[in-house]
């Protein structure tokens, strides 16, 4: 096999869109559209990848009908390249993970039902409605909350789950874009307020709420201890801070986008400000991992008044 042979394989292989392909298509014909929602690159894209890898003679194509299949040249692909994908398949790679995880979904309801290899996995594969939103709303129907204040709210999706089981719910948010869609949302409910407000001096006399919700707005907080004071100052005795923030992490290329001024806070982090705010820490840990890269991993943290 000439040097130049060996150039074009490594070449075609050096884009993760192709690897993660080649992966899908080793055991099985897939069609574009298969390729399509498992990994959720653009049919333009996947018709541009696929189209490379035949010209390369990575792949081949069957035509049924309308639809085209498409699947890896086992037979006729370079030892190199074999190779490297065995390596690729072999590893605990979170994207090609996922990729496989959403392919056994996607065969399973073809077939109608869950394979028993989800079994002990079940968080991390799909099947029709379970979904994380779904899942969200389920539980939440276990709740029996007072009188809510969700800190940051935006335009008020969470606070949607939680008001079917509130007395009230109190969304404040500094953007007025923000608050006037939460107005909107909740039109009809009477027990909702909306109100434009700085989370660094929350509009609220002390002891007002039952519940306090801080869910992915300390990162964006010029001062966050400031915030979670004043989220302790509200709340009533018996009441509860419910956290969730990004864990401390080093991709602040990937944050700063969205306007974020802090990378994140430890386990460690949030239980010192809760001490200093005159709240006792119940739980402060990472509640769950993202499976793509760079996996950002998420801390939920409860916390209460120390005075009864």
């Amino acid at each position: 096999m000439s040097l130049t042979t060996y150039v074009g394989a490594l070449s075609l292989l050096a884009d993760e869109s192709r690897l993660r392909l080649c992966a899908l298509l080793a055991e099985r014909e897939l069609s574009v559209g298969d390729l399509v929602r498992v990994t959720g690159i653009s049919q333009s894209r996947v018709s541009t990848h696929l189209g490379r890898l035949r010209s390369g003679g990575f792949v081949h194509d069957r035509r049924d009908g309308q639809h085209t299949f498409y699947a890896l040249a086992s037979s006729t692909l370079p030892k190199t390249a074999r190779e490297i994908l065995t390596e690729a398949t072999r590893t605990n790679d979170a994207t090609l993970a996922s990729d496989q995880a959403r392919l056994s979904a996607l065969e399973a309801e073809r077939r109608g039902g869950l394979p028993e290899s989800f079994a002990g996995e079940m968080e991390r594969h799909y099947s029709p409605g379970r979904t994380w939103q779904s899942l969200s709303a389920g539980l939440s129907a276990l709740l029996r909350l007072g009188d809510v204040l969700d800190v940051g709210a935006g335009d008020g999706a969470v606070a949607s789950y939680l008001l079917p089981h509130a007395a009230s719910v109190t969304c404040v948010d500094q953007s007025s874009r923000m608050i006037d869609a939460a107005k909107a949302r909740f039109a009809s409910s009477p027990q909702v307020r909306t109100q434009v407000a700085d989370a660094h001096d929350l509009p609220f006399r002390a002891r007002s709420f039952d519940d306090v919700l801080l869910f992915h707005t300390l990162t964006y907080a010029a001062r966050p201890e400031r915030v979670v004071a004043e989220c302790a100052r509200v709340l009533r005795p018996r009441g509860r801070l419910v956290v969730l923030s990004l864990d401390r992490h080093e991709h602040k290329a990937e944050t700063a986008p969205y306007g974020e001024r802090h990378q994140g806070f430890s386990p460690q982090k949030l239980r010192g400000m809760f001490t200093r705010a005159g709240l006792r820490t119940r739980s402060c840990e990472v509640a769950c991992r993202e499976s793509k890269k760079p996996h950002f991993r998420v801390v939920l943290a409860v916390a209460e008044p120390t005075e009864p």
